[in-house]
């Protein structure tokens, strides 16, 4: 054979018919083709075992290699990372330098470095993993006392259906499986639905708590925290309610018999996921008023669970003031045919509300006025309607008797929230518990002049009016407690166009009527989402103008809510994604169980401010500008890249099985 000093090509293989043997011929040069054979070895019985190792050792070393990448490499070209060099202070400048390009920061306080995080998350894999040199940070006077100071508490919600309507936990082992996850996580505890149609199903002041405090007892188990929502309403026509929860069946007797204690649409349509506020001060339900339904069934709650109180397993206590246990009237039901992005429709047909109209209007020298009829169908645009239209000056929300309406409509959801706020404190008093209330997030029609949505769903925010202010002022009265909102994930532009949506702003309007009236804030997401531009957005609420490394950032949430736990979220990328959205949360820091760490010490109680009237609580409805937010968070989970890569780990995990 004649070595030509050229490098030979690939071989090609054949099999030759009837043999076990390989012949491969290797063209060396024009014109010559040498043979070679040689006999197949046989295959080990372990064979696919061995193969499956090799498989996995080389995903393990792309994996490292993604990982690394993701150390050193910009998390997405939209999101802002705050450079060291320009971090917001409020003591001595100390320096700084990012751990990756994630955002994060690390400190040097003079202690030894702490051990490596156990938290695998894409977004925030250490950059360790990194082959290329890493620099080394410069002498730093900010300690972790000051980072922790930027701490933000996370909870998930827990399943709709974690109690049962046969008031059983359902899947006890399954649900502790999921509760440790959560805590390997970092998460510092979860929020349940407490349902009232459940506990006191079985008739008048009849109240069944055992299956809560079995539910209560496997979070405590676990490590986690609670907060409780005092559901009044029912769960099932809303966006997102996947089981049916109806409020007592002896209470829905009564509403058979007398239907107007239900909310009623402007064409006679009632709404059972919730009592009516014109039946507030009735004593129509075996001799009690709403409100005394709902403070019997607080007071039972904390004589049954004020062991669970006392030990401060439970920190939170939501008051449910309406469907969907929110602050708001039930404008939008999806089981009476609303679709996004209607209008809805205001619900203030039933009897006792419209006789209550009607003495105010007469009070006001109007006994002439009526309710609107001009407001247009469930899924009308406001343009499509008298009342909400923005063409010309013939809108009748712009009239005397436009603004006589909407004034009544909100003043009494106010006065409704005020009153069983009210409640809740006195039968709370002394708990190391805070008391909070949920407001919805009417994202649509918020660039129309009319805000439409808004104001059938009972929040008088138009131009040149703050709808939430009066709101926050309510809640503040009652030793600070937390406003929470919703639509925290949610950006402009995913928003439809034609729906004029603008929840970035109304995120930012509200959050800062409850910081300018003196009580706390918290948010959460509408609706599910797994990806860390949702995440992202949350962050920025949650910490709208960055860390602050001086110590306690100005404005800052007191939790954020996540909506909701699924094995979807404890499954694969999006675990991790999660897990590093609760770290930057936490401002890059442990899990801390003491909330006076990071500067939210929970204290015993206290009873409520005198009441405030109305007319002192409509003073806030005067606009002012809403403080400045960040357009993007300084601790980002990644974006697009991280997306990316998130999506190559599902594949491989997919083709592992």
């Amino acid at each position: 054979m004649v070595d030509t000093g050229r490098q030979a090509p690939p071989m090609a293989a054949h099999h030759q018919k009837g043999t076990n043997s390989c012949v491969t011929r290797i063209p060396w040069h024009r014109g010559m083709t040498t043979l070679h054979t040689y006999t197949a070895t046989p295959k080990p019985q372990n064979y696919r075992s061995q193969q499956k190792q090799v498989r996995e050792a080389q995903i393990k070393k792309i994996k490292n290699r993604m990982h690394t990448m993701l150390a050193t490499t910009p998390s997405s070209s939209g999101v802002k990372l705050q450079p060291w060099g320009s971090c917001r202070r409020r003591a001595a400048s100390p320096a700084l330098l990012p751990a990756t390009a994630t955002g994060r920061i690390i400190v040097d306080s003079g202690r030894m470095p702490p051990s490596p995080l156990p938290l695998r998350a894409v977004a925030s894999e250490s950059a360790q993993t990194s082959r290329a040199p890493q620099p080394q940070p410069p002498p730093m006077d900010v300690d972790e006392e000051k980072m922790l100071a930027n701490y933000v508490p996370v909870f998930v919600m827990l399943p709709l259906e974690a109690i049962t309507a046969e008031n059983k936990v359902g899947d006890a082992e399954g649900l502790r499986a999921q509760l440790r996850r959560l805590r390997e996580a970092g998460v510092d505890g979860i929020m349940a639905d407490v349902w009232w149609g459940i506990v006191e199903g079985a008739g008048p002041g009849r109240y069944e708590w055992r299956a809560y405090r079995e539910l209560f007892r496997l979070a405590q188990e676990e490590g986690l925290k609670l907060q409780v929502i005092m559901s009044f309403h029912a769960c099932g026509g809303n966006v997102g309610d996947a089981v049916n929860i109806p409020i007592p069946a002896w209470v829905r007797d009564v509403g058979e018999a007398d239907p107007d204690v239900y909310y009623t649409s402007p064409g006679g349509a009632r709404n059972q996921e919730y009592l009516t506020i014109g039946v507030d001060d009735r004593p129509l339900f075996h001799g009690r008023t709403a409100i005394q339904l709902y403070a019997d069934f607080m007071e039972s709650f904390r004589e049954n669970m004020a062991d669970l109180l006392e030990c401060g397993l439970i920190v939170d206590i939501e008051v449910g003031l309406g469907p969907a246990g929110e602050l708001r009237y039930p404008s939008y039901p999806e089981s009476q045919g609303w679709a996004f992005p209607g209008i809805g429709q205001f619900q203030c047909y039933d009897k006792y509300l419209e006789e209550d109209f009607r003495a105010a209007a007469t009070d006001a020298g109007h006994p002439e006025w009526e309710l609107p009829d001009d407001a247009g169908e469930y899924n009308d645009a406001p343009d499509d309607t008298r009342f909400f239209t923005a063409d010309g000056a013939g809108a009748t929300y712009l009239t005397e008797k436009g603004r006589f309406f909407l004034t009544w409509y909100s003043s009494k959801l106010i006065d409704h929230g005020d009153r069983i706020l009210d409640e809740a404190n006195r039968v709370f008093l002394g708990c190391t518990v805070k008391l909070a209330a949920k407001v919805s997030g009417i994202h649509w029609w918020y660039r129309h002049p009319s805000h439409a949505a808004e104001l059938t769903a009972g929040y008088y925010n138009v131009d040149g009016r703050d709808g939430y202010r009066p709101i926050a002022r309510m809640l503040a009265r009652h030793d600070g407690a937390v406003l929470n909102f919703t639509c925290a994930e949610m950006r402009n532009s995913e928003q439809a166009e034609e729906a004029m949506s603008a929840p970035e702003e109304l995120v930012q309007q509200v959050l800062s009527a409850g910081w300018r009236e003196g009580t706390e804030v918290a948010c959460e997401n509408a609706l599910p989402r797994y990806d860390r531009r949702a995440y992202n957005q949350m962050l920025k609420n949650a910490r709208p103008n960055g860390v602050d490394l001086g110590g306690v950032p100005a404005r800052r949430v007191a939790a954020v809510t996540y909506l909701r736990l699924t094995d979807e979220l404890l499954a694969g990328s999006k675990y991790r994604a999660f897990k590093t959205f609760v770290r930057k949360m936490h401002a890059d820091q442990d899990y801390c169980a003491d909330p006076a760490q990071y500067h939210r010490p929970l204290k015993p109680l206290e009873r409520s401010r005198p009441a405030v009237p109305m007319d002192r609580l409509l003073d806030a409805t005067t606009p002012e500008a809403p403080y400045p937010f960040d357009p993007e968070t300084d601790m980002s989970v990644g974006g697009d890249l991280a997306g990316l890569i998130d999506r190559v780990f599902d594949k491989i995990e997919w083709i592992l099985g």
